[in-house]
Parts: C-alpha cells; structure tokens; sequence
C-alpha cells in the first residue's frame, strides 16, 4: 500500500516508535528514523530525503513545532500522532495537519498516507 513512500518517523517512546517503523516497513514503505529528539528531526529533514512525515508532538519534552514549521517550508506533507497535544491548538496552529491521538488504529494512519 505504501511502496515506493518514504516516511519519517519522530518519536521518543521506544516501543511505539519500533511498532510504527515495523507496520510501515510492512506496507512498503522506507522509514526514515525513528528519531526521538528535535534536533535529530531537524537534522534529518535538512539532510535526507523523504516524502512524508509523522510526528510525535513531545518529544523528550521539547514540542516538535520547529520541525513541522520547517516541513511545511520544505513542501513535505506530515500528520501528528500524539497523546499529549491539544488536537484544537495544533489545527490552529497546524490547519493543514492531520492530528491522530495516541493510541491510534494504525490503519486509519496508512490510509491517510496512502491516499496523499
């Protein structure tokens, strides 16, 4: 379903990060990451390649804004999955963004990427 889709993956809790990593190398798709840090985030969208990305909001406790506002100068699609972020303030912040709240079914999370 995501052959061919490039995907980075931000997010510090080690094991939903490995189960998200696990579930789109599953479907096709090449993950870029996991990254648990801003910096790390900020790193990588400057220096690799990708087509996609999905955001945990908190990472180590720093917001992962940064990294969106540089995504979107980037052109590069994203969504948030967190269990932490006010959905009504990203969409404020974010109106384009999708926002998934931890835990979420994964497959309502392929299917977005699917579909961009």
């Amino acid at each position: 379903m995501l052959d061919h889709c490039s995907i980075l993956v931000a997010e510090d809790e080690g094991l939903i990060a490995l189960d998200l990593q696990m579930t789109l190398e599953d479907e096709g798709a090449t993950v870029v990451g996991p990254y648990s840090t801003v910096e790390s985030c900020l790193d990588a969208v400057e220096k690799q390649s990708f087509d996609f990305a999905i955001l945990d909001v908190n990472l180590r406790g720093r917001n992962v804004f940064p990294v969106a506002e540089k995504l979107i100068r980037r052109g590069i699609p994203f969504v948030f999955h967190t269990g932490h972020g006010d959905r009504i303030e990203l969409l404020k912040k974010f109106p384009d963004a999708k926002v998934y709240r931890k835990p979420t079914e994964i497959h309502h999370l392929i299917e977005n990427l699917a579909s961009r």
